[in-house]
């Protein structure tokens, strides 16, 4: 159900835990024979997708961040919430925020079910399918509407090969894309929740606070632990996708955040699981 505008609804900060994608260790599950070739012939598809990945602001980024009166600008956000006790039949949202005023303009929730298995590390060819179809029904339906950068709820280049979902869509789909999860994503012999981390936590004061996410052996850095607003206590982990750099991907969240999780997704996280309670019942 797609609409122009969405609900003035008064939103508890209840969350679910991220699904294990967005948060797993490293250490791979022990998968039977089909469920290895799956596992390969998605890891090829990783490795292709990650040779398209821009970590450069695209045109409308750098409009947006540099001179936000200039134009009108739109912010989607992603998430896909489960029915509890049920890994297939789940709603998938989409909501669109003006920026900067961050005025809800267009939502969309679609009940779905989801065939693909769940492979650890690969959560993006389970769900990226129905993130597609959202952005092409507002494409389609309500092109004024179209966000130019889109969040979702989980990780950009912080995964183990470098390709999470929002790196995954953001190709995809030739839009800019960042991934924003509320726990750290391990990454095995790089980036760990360690006691560094910790004091590192401690060191965020105010609002718009920030370390670099780094790995310990890789030197790589792959996005930033963030303060999104003074009453948080936990920051949110971001991460680029694709045609957004870190610092900008960082900045953007922050502008975007009332509460700890930036209100695109937020709103497709609690709405979501709103239009599950009201159209799944007793498993119709």
């Amino acid at each position: 159900a797609a609409s122009a505008s969405g609900p003035n609804r008064q939103c508890t900060e209840t969350f679910g835990e991220d699904d294990g994608d967005r948060n797993l260790s490293g250490s791979e599950q022990t998968l039977d024979p089909a469920l290895l070739e799956i596992k390969r012939k998605w890891e090829l598809e990783q490795k292709e997708l990650k040779k398209k990945i821009s970590l450069e602001d695209d045109r409308n980024v750098e409009k947006m961040l540099s001179n936000p009166d200039s134009d009108t600008f739109y912010v989607g956000g992603m998430d896909i919430s489960f029915v509890k006790g049920d890994d297939v039949n789940a709603c998938a949202a989409l909501v669109v925020f003006s920026f900067p005023d961050l005025e809800v303009v267009y939502e969309d929730y679609q009940m779905i079910q989801l065939t693909q298995p769940y492979i650890p590390g690969f959560l993006a060819f389970r769900e990226m399918d129905f993130m597609i179809q959202l952005y092409n029904n507002v494409k389609e339906n309500n092109t004024q509407y179209t966000p130019q950068v889109i969040m979702v709820d989980g990780n950009g280049i912080l995964h183990p090969r470098g390709v999470g979902s929002a790196c995954h869509l953001g190709v995809l789909l030739d839009v800019p894309c960042l991934g924003v999860a509320k726990n750290l994503f391990f990454i095995e012999n790089d980036i760990d929740r360690n006691e560094e981390h910790m004091e590192q936590i401690a060191s965020l004061k105010q609002s718009g606070d920030t370390f670099p996410l780094v790995g310990s052996s890789s030197g790589i850095t792959y996005g930033k632990a963030l303060k999104s607003c003074e009453k948080a206590t936990k920051p949110v982990y971001v991460s680029p996708g694709h045609k957004i750099s870190i610092d900008s991907a960082t900045e953007l969240v922050h502008r975007c955040s009332k509460y700890r999780v930036p209100e695109p997704i937020r709103q497709a996280d609690l709405n979501s699981r709103e239009y599950l309670r009201v159209n799944f019942k007793d498993g119709s």
